[in-house]
């Protein structure tokens, strides 16, 4: 599953409006919705080397952490 371990970051939901039309602010006569569809948000997962309590384990950790410095990686 798409889930990081450190974070809990996981697959959101979401939907996908498409519109057409000319907006009222170009001097149309506004965006009419012409549909809805269902849509999936996942977190960019990666599996890293993290050193934990002197030793390394593989994890599943998305970019957010590891750019914020949570998880320090083995060399």
């Amino acid at each position: 599953m798409r889930v990081c371990e450190l974070c809990g970051k996981r697959t959101r939901v979401g939907r996908q409006i498409t519109t057409r039309g000319l907006p009222k602010r170009v001097g149309g006569v506004g965006l009419k919705i012409t549909g809805i569809s269902k849509r999936r948000f996942k977190p960019n997962i990666q599996k890293v080397r993290v050193k934990i309590n002197g030793g390394t384990k593989r994890m599943r950790v998305c970019t957010a952490c590891i750019r914020s410095g949570r998880i320090e990686k083995a060399v």
